[in-house]
């Protein structure tokens, strides 16, 4: 997107401080990562090479952007959020949301920030649910497997889990 009018100097950009992620590889080294500013990721032995190394595709991702008059973001560190919204909606669907907030006794803008906020914990129930389920079909995966080799070699092992390990799954311990 070409914006050039207002636009601030390229030394304002640069001197923005957006937050770095930081991920440990594996097979070692380091991903340093700008999620602000899509694309501008770096790799080093180290975390302090890793850091340096985005530092530099910072500048050159902003320079390139700035050249070609693209719009930069801002770093969501320094983004407000006023608590208002503007939201076009169909006329069936607005007059369904002020019918239900008159039967509820409350103003539209009260329900429509109810009805958002119980969507909202749902979505993060949902995601937690999501987690346990592949918990618990992990764990019904190594009992399957359990009960598999008991049969195979008629064990005579002490204990249901004796002789798996424990894992983890999305933090959950499971033994077995």
């Amino acid at each position: 997107m070409k914006k050039e009018f207002g636009r601030k100097p390229l030394d304002y950009y640069l001197g923005l401080r957006y937050p770095v992620t930081l991920v440990p590889e594996k097979e070692g080294g380091y991903t340093a990562l700008i999620s602000d500013l899509p694309g501008c990721v770096s790799v080093g032995e180290t975390a302090e090479e890793a850091l340096d190394m985005i530092e530099e595709a910072r500048q050159l991702w902003l320079e390139v952007a700035y050249e070609h008059g693209d719009e930069i973001p801002l770093p969501s560190t320094e983004r407000s959020y006023g608590g208002k919204v503007l939201v076009r909606m169909p006329p069936s669907l607005h007059r369904r949301l002020a019918e239900e907030a008159e039967a509820e006794g409350v103003s539209l803008n009260q329900h429509i920030v109810g009805l958002l906020s119980e969507a909202s914990a749902l979505r993060v129930v949902q995601n937690e649910l999501r987690g346990l389920r592949e918990c618990v079909l992990t764990l019904q995966q190594r009992m399957d497997d359990w009960d598999a080799y008991r049969f195979e070699h008629r064990s005579q092992q002490s204990g249901f889990f004796a002789g798996y390990p424990r894992v983890e799954v999305n933090g959950y311990a499971i033994q077995g």
